[in-house]
């Protein structure tokens, strides 16, 4: 009988390892199923998860380099259609599924991915109307950013030196397609902040398909334009195209071309309107006059400007026999006021206690206080006896009560 080989765990997990990597087969797999356990290792960027269907499920995990190719977030319950190959985790002796690429089952990711993030940004208000600038209305200084080398850029600037040739154009050359071009974008639009004088921003890139147009659905891109102390307009592709950056930028346009024209007035426009304006000032003007001079011409027909001297007169008269009026109602008033007067001092002279005196009577005091009654003295009382012509001292020597 044969001698049974005993072997360690690692040389069995080792061994199942290199089986089923020198299977063809497996090494480049395409499974459908759906996403749950999801795990997104932000430091790492290694996403963990497990793929299932109604009968079964594997682990799976996506390692960082694949992970940030892609255009949409994975996320519980996700439908998707992953390409990769199967091994085995040495360490655990798992035996797991690793994703070199993932898509939507259903739906483009790029579709998907603008969804998401569109969402997100929403939720956290990037969107609102109440965060949105007013576009000044005659801008100085105007920076466009956009390729140096697209048609995009030319529309735009036949549109300004058309309409507004008095704005002063600042051109921001970027990339406006493929990797790197959301960055040359946002550190434009910084640098735009940066010079005090521009008035207003112009993004404008043409035409294309959703993945010549992606990097304008950059979240990084998205909180550049919203953070702009400048407004922005956005100008990315035709009247049917939709980024990120329309949304969050204070106005879309639907074309470039466009752009330029929501950013300027029309010079011509302008003056046309100034001159209307004159014209109608002028009008107003020349009516204003035509009304006062015939008021003027009215008031010459008056009395008084055809013979003053005689208003002048009149109104003497009229003058005078006012202020005779006045000193006659004086006089009755001072006469029935002195009538008035002497009745009252006749009815307080014959209610003076010192006419009541001079019958006769006379006032006692005992310490400066009058007396009324006999029970207010006392024998040895000092009292004073006031007449009408003086008084006299006294000392009681006798009280009848």
């Amino acid at each position: 009988m044969d001698t049974p080989l005993i072997l360690t765990v690692s040389q069995l997990n080792l061994y199942s390892k290199s089986i089923i990597d020198s299977d063809k087969n497996l090494s480049n797999v395409f499974v459908s199923g759906e996403i749950s356990n999801f795990v997104d290792h932000y430091r790492s960027g290694h996403l963990y998860m497990s793929i299932k269907d109604n009968c079964s499920s594997i682990k799976a995990v996506m390692f960082a380099g694949n992970a940030s190719k892609l255009k949409f977030k994975p996320e519980n319950g996700m439908a998707v259609i992953i390409r990769g190959r199967v091994s085995i985790y040495e360490r655990d002796g798992m035996y797991q599924l690793y994703i070199d690429d993932m898509q939507p089952d259903g739906v483009g990711s790029l579709a998907l991915a603008f969804e998401q993030l569109k969402e997100k940004l929403a939720k956290k208000g990037l969107f609102s109307t109440e965060y949105k600038k007013a576009l000044p209305k005659y801008p100085q200084k105007i920076g466009v950013i956009s390729s140096p080398t697209g048609a995009a850029v030319q529309d735009v600037l036949n549109v300004l030196n058309r309409r507004f040739p008095l704005a002063q154009i600042v051109l921001a050359s970027v990339k406006v397609q493929g990797d790197d071009a959301a960055n040359q974008i946002c550190s434009a639009i910084d640098k735009m902040n940066n010079i005090n004088d521009i008035d207003v921003i112009i993004i404008a890139r043409g035409g294309g398909s959703a993945e010549d147009l992606w990097e304008f659905n950059s979240e990084k891109l998205a909180y550049a334009v919203f953070k702009s102390k400048i407004p922005i307009i956005s100008g990315v592709g035709h009247e049917t195209d939709f980024t990120i950056c329309d949304f969050v930028a204070d106005l879309r346009a639907p074309t470039p071309s466009a752009a330029a024209e929501l950013a300027t007035p029309d010079y011509r426009e302008e003056i046309y309107y100034v001159s209307s304006l004159k014209n109608t000032l002028a009008q107003i003007i020349e009516e204003n006059i035509k009304d006062k001079s015939y008021s003027l011409n009215l008031l010459r027909e008056t009395p008084v400007f055809k013979n003053p001297k005689k208003i002048i007169e009149s109104n003497q008269l009229y003058v005078d026999s006012i202020n005779s009026k006045i000193n006659e109602c004086y006089l009755r008033n001072y006469e029935k006021r002195l009538n008035s007067f002497s009745v009252l001092c006749s009815k307080l002279d014959s209610l003076s206690p010192l006419k009541v005196m001079s019958r006769g009577y006379s006032i006692i005091k005992k310490d400066d206080k009058i007396i009324t009654d006999s029970k207010e003295l006392d024998i040895n009382d000092n009292i004073t006896i006031n007449f009408t012509d003086g008084f006299a001292k006294a000392t009681v020597t006798e009280v009848q009560k």
